[in-house]
């Protein structure tokens, strides 16, 4: 697959902003019957789907689009239908030459639970692993220091894992804010106080504090480490996703 960059555009469709060629490709969609009742655990509701799409732009211009165009054509189509929808599009990253289908390499790239059980269904559990460096244990919200359980908050977890999950994009203060607390929560910092939020998390993770690095003027990013291991286990979200 080769390497694209990072879509990260606005939610709100703009019926004058022309991004693609006139005329652009338009989606067809038939009238969908009641969807069926679904087996679903209990206390949790469907808040929203992913569409995982394995293309790279050297086929998607022998079609004679691009991803930006086929974003922009499925969004449009989404406002359509749902007006009140709201969407949020990244293109995954692979080194370039990366073998095995597209669509594949795309659920991994974005961490989809079932495509990283499947490669870590042969690994050791880190518990069996030497004692030493950093375990961010998404799937049982804990963190491990040098082979200990650190006394994470619920928020301070909250914020790491947003960072991890979304590793190497850096996440404006605003978005941290909007993404982790809710409007009219006692608690909710603003986009300054949340620079003391990340102080304790660093003040916790110790000697590894450089995982959660500042970009001065916009906000923080996760850089990933050799000492730092991510698991995610069966069932976790993958980054803005379902």
């Amino acid at each position: 697959m080769s390497t694209t960059a990072l879509l990260d555009r606005p939610t709100t469709a703009r019926p004058d902003l022309r991004l693609v060629p006139d005329p652009a490709p338009r989606i067809e969609v038939a009238a969908a019957p009641a969807p069926a009742q679904r087996n679903l655990p209990p206390g949790v509701a469907p808040r929203g789907f992913a569409l995982y799409v394995g293309l790279d732009e050297e086929k998607a211009a022998a079609s004679g689009v691009s991803l930006n165009v086929l974003v922009e054509a499925l969004r449009r189509t989404i406002a359509e239908l749902s007006p009140e929808a709201e969407t949020y599009a990244t293109v995954a990253l692979a080194p370039v030459g990366a073998g095995g289908r597209d669509v594949d390499v795309v659920r991994l790239a974005l961490h989809e639970p079932s495509a990283v059980a499947r490669t870590k269904a042969d690994e050791p559990e880190e518990e069996d692993r030497a004692p030493g460096g950093v375990v961010v244990d998404i799937s049982r919200k804990r963190v491990l220091i040098d082979g200990q359980s650190a006394a994470f908050t619920f928020k301070e977890f909250e914020l790491l894992q947003y960072l991890v999950l979304r590793e190497g994009r850096t996440i404006e203060r605003a978005e941290l804010v909007s993404s982790l607390w809710q409007q009219g929560d006692d608690e909710a910092p603003g986009e300054r106080t949340i620079d003391v939020h990340v102080r304790r998390l660093r003040a916790k993770l110790g000697r590894y504090e450089d995982i959660v690095r500042t970009v001065r003027g916009v906000g923080y990013r996760f850089d990933r480490h050799a000492d730092v291991v991510i698991r995610y286990g069966h069932g976790t979200p993958s980054p803005d996703r379902f």
